[in-house]
């Protein structure tokens, strides 16, 4: 152009904004090149590579106004769109970083449509860039579709629903010889944790039904006062379900306030407080799943009604259920001291985190070990006491099989612990006893014969003296920290043409067990199942696992077991794919049951929290439907030498609180180890959603009936930052819900503040409340003065973490509704 020459109108505003969005395209080009050839050189794909290569090409070309870059451009989205469709599918979520960069690219061509004529002149024609700018957008459209129509809710039709059989499927209730209250509930009551000793999280009541579920409102809140004080430390995990006897509602707040609330007004009747030792909540943090029920024989007066809790700082506390009051002949001054021989350790590394199971007049509990800290250890023992007196009636010592221990004595130090809710059938008087690991989770090499044995364990006792009658173990030398965690079901289950009393056996490995309750034989076939091989020197693995023929409930359940590959890793963008990618080719991974390596990451799957978690399963006793929530979340995990943690000063809670320095010490071992969610840079699973499912398995069949992604994005996202929406990302969860006679499906849980309600047979979804705070509560219903309750405690979870409150919610029909 000659300087005589006029330049179009506009000519320099254009050619900067070509230059502009050039310079952004090349830069994009060259990161895609560089951490693309990163993961290249791991081992991993050449694709981001060679697109981010040939992306600076095509720029350099259309800056040189040479057709052969929009070319280029249209040869990258067609192999893309090739590659990604290779990989993903048509799965909406797996799309987003093999496609979502390519729509923003595209929107930049269509851009430069703009300027393309007043800085390429005819040597181009701009219409090019419409079309190759248009392309991208268009395939990468694709990935909108799944976001916006549920194609992964797998429900179940009305002509499933009529086929199955309507005669009710089990009892929901046993007879107990001493009169127990505990040992089975009508729809009236919720006299346990999970409304009965029985464990089912299933209620008679039978009001609200999937035709009028969505006219719930609320009918009162109650708010308990113990809240987190500004720029205090301790972790606050409110996870009670009440318990519900005659018309009052009893639970606890996480410091261990016990109150008692009007069932049908939600006003306060009493509190108690525990006046735990603040010490004990500076690891544990400050919990309570619940408090139990107990009626003394024959008796009246002050007590006879009782309410018996544990505590954080180890002790057994009871107070009369009208009044409030201490149990003067309970303990001393209504508390029995839990700590006599479990070692001497520091404050906090031991503690009670769930309701005691209450049985032939015994109060049994367990407790938590700080995990993978050090050896010895807190002793794991499990044990019984009078529940009129207090006094030690038997201990359940797993390092000697001893059910007393000699006076002045510890019990076995180190030995595997029951730190989750328990059942029992009063009719047998058995407790049914869920175990973890033995001290050192992800180190096996020091344990004992017994420890061996019972590690990750379910447990039959006979209540009245502490003995085995059996036992079942769910993982071999468990180096995962898969302990048994969802609290046991009893049910009937028809095999041979009969019913057998039953125990259904959820864990966080996934497996699902139904054993025969009387002696653990297996009701559904387990296979020993050979698994990878090979870990640290000083250690080995099990040859085998023992694998059920129940669906694999990791995520959406299925007879098949998921096995990950690089091509299943994701990110929200190309960079944090790239980094998973990298991960998972650097990783150890051999499919299920991969042992840990020294100083290589393993990658497990399922992950350390599930599968299934101590939530449990919801068992919809006259419909013969186990109702489940899910994690589809993998860990990483690691062992890792003495001399590298002794180079960056690691020191165990027992040496010195808050030095760990990220690691699992397992201090007086001769490793440590490291685990943790496997999260992208953005702070996103390092696989693409679901993250979390409810699920529905029909036990007559043992096929899964329905099964759709739970939770929403709403309430977290990329960074920690809300992203406000609504698609059913299915995120973990930490609780579970309630199933009714009346067939629906009421669960909080999930990572969002929102409780719903499903229908129980097909899963469609029929109500969802905006809750003030995270529900990390298993809710409870009941009928009171002609009207049915739904009641959860919504008070969140700081290890999650949601939102805090001190809120206790109701909700029932309009009272028009049930007259």
């Amino acid at each position: 152009m000659t300087d005589t020459q006029q330049q179009p109108r506009g000519f320099g505003i254009a050619q900067g904004v070509f230059l502009l969005y050039a310079a952004l395209v090349i830069t994009l080009g060259l990161a895609l090149a560089f951490k693309g050839g990163q993961l290249a050189l791991a081992g991993g794909s050449y694709y981001y590579a060679t697109a981010g290569v040939l992306l600076v090409a095509a720029v350099g070309l259309l800056m040189a106004r040479r057709k052969a870059g929009v070319h280029v451009f249209g040869a990258i989205t067609i192999a893309t769109y090739a590659w990604a469709l290779w990989e993903a599918g048509f799965d909406g979520w797996a799309l987003i970083p093999r496609l979502g960069w390519l729509a923003v690219v595209g929107f930049i061509f269509l851009a430069l449509w703009l300027s393309a004529r007043a800085h390429l002149g005819s040597g181009i024609k701009p219409t090019y860039f419409g079309v190759f700018g248009a392309l991208p957008l268009l395939l990468s459209a694709t990935i909108l579709v799944p976001l916006f129509v549920p194609t992964t809710a797998h429900l179940a039709g009305q002509d499933t629903i009529d086929a199955r059989p309507k005669q009710d499927f089990s009892r929901d209730a046993v007879t107990s010889p001493d009169g127990n209250v505990a040992a089975s509930h009508d729809e009236t009551n919720w006299t346990a944790y999970a409304g009965s000793n029985l464990g089912n999280h299933y209620s008679r009541a039978s009001q609200i039904t999937p035709a009028n579920v969505g006219k719930l409102e609320k009918a009162w809140e109650y708010r308990h006062g113990d809240n987190k004080a500004p720029g205090e430390k301790t972790a606050y995990l409110n996870e009670a379900t009440p318990i519900k006897i005659g018309d009052t509602l009893y639970t606890c707040t996480p410091k261990q306030i016990i109150v008692a609330i009007d069932a049908t007004s939600g006003k306060e009747k009493w509190r108690f407080d525990s006046k735990n030792d603040p010490a004990y909540f500076s690891n544990g943090g400050a919990y309570c799943r619940g408090v139990s029920y107990y009626e003394v024989p024959k008796a009246e007066g002050i007590c006879s009604k009782r309410i018996i809790w544990g505590t954080n700082d180890l002790r057994l506390g009871a107070v009369d259920a009208p009044t409030g009051q201490p149990c003067p002949n309970f303990g001393q001054g209504g508390f029995v001291d839990l700590k006599k021989g479990m070692g001497n350790f520091r404050k906090g590394s031991t503690g009670i985190t769930s309701a005691p199971t209450i049985v032939r007049g015994v109060v049994i509990t367990g407790g938590r070990v700080l995990d993978s800290d050090v050896r010895p250890a807190p002793s794991g023992v499990v044990r019984g006491f009078d529940a009129v007196t207090g006094e030690l009636r038997w201990a359940w010592d797993l390092g000697t099989e001893d059910t007393h221990r000699p006076a002045g004595e510890d019990y076995t130090l180190s030995t595997p612990n029951s730190w989750a809710p328990m059942s029992a059938d009063d009719e047998l008087g058995y407790v049914y006893v869920t175990t973890g690991n033995a001290a050192g989770d992800f180190y096996g090499g020091d344990r004992t014969p017994l420890e061996e044995k019972y590690t990750s364990s379910l447990v039959a006792i006979d209540a009245t003296n502490g003995k085995v009658a059996w036992h079942f173990q769910t993982v071999h030398h468990d180096l995962w920290d898969y302990d048994l965690s969802p609290q046991p079901n009893l049910i009937d289950f028809p095999k041979e043409g009969k019913v057998r009393a039953a125990v259904i056996q959820a864990t966080k490995s996934g497996q699902l067990y139904v054993l025969d309750r009387t002696n653990g034989k297996p009701l559904v076939d387990v296979v020993e199942t050979p698994v990878p091989q090979g870990t640290v020197a000083g250690d080995h693995t099990s040859p085998t696992q023992p694998l059920s023929k129940m669906p694999f409930t990791m995520g959406r359940p299925s007879k098949e077991i998921e096995v990950l590959t690089e091509a299943k890793t994701w990110g929200l963008t190309p960079f944090d794919h790239m980094q998973c990618r990298k991960e998972f080719v650097q990783a150890r991974y051999d499919g299920y049951f991969t042992p840990p390596t020294l100083d290589q990451n393993s990658l497990v799957f399922p992950g350390h929290h599930g599968g299934l978690n101590w939530g449990g399963i919801m068992a919809d006793l006259k419909r013969g439907i186990i109702v489940i929530n899910t994690q589809r979340l993998p860990y990483m995990q690691s062992t890792v030498s003495r001399e590298r943690m002794d180079a960056v000063g690691a020191k165990s809670f027992q040496e010195q609180p808050g030095a760990r320095k990220g690691f699992r010490v397992q201090a007086g071992m001769p490793y440590g180890a490291t685990k943790g969610a496997w999260m992208s840079a953005l702070n996103q699973p390092c696989i693409a959603p679901p993250w979390g499912f409810i699920s529905a398995i029909d036990l007559r069949t043992t096929d899964v009936l329905w099964s759709r992604p739970f939770g929403t994005g709403y309430d977290s996202g990329p960074m920690g930052i809300p992203s406000r929406t609504k698609f059913e990302v299915g995120t973990p969860s930490d609780g579970t819900g309630v199933t009714t006679a009346g067939g629906v499906t009421i669960i909080g849980a999930a990572l969002d503040q929102f409780i719903r309600a499903y229908n129980t047979e097909t899963g469609e979804k029929l109500w969802e409340q905006r809750l003030p705070a995270g529900n990390q509560a298993s809710p409870l219903t009941y009928m009171s003065n002609g009207r049915q309750y739904v009641v959860a405690v919504v008070g969140g979870h700081d290890r999650i973490p949601t939102k805090l409150g001190d809120y206790i919610i109701a909700w029932a029909l309009p009272e028009t509704t049930t007259k």
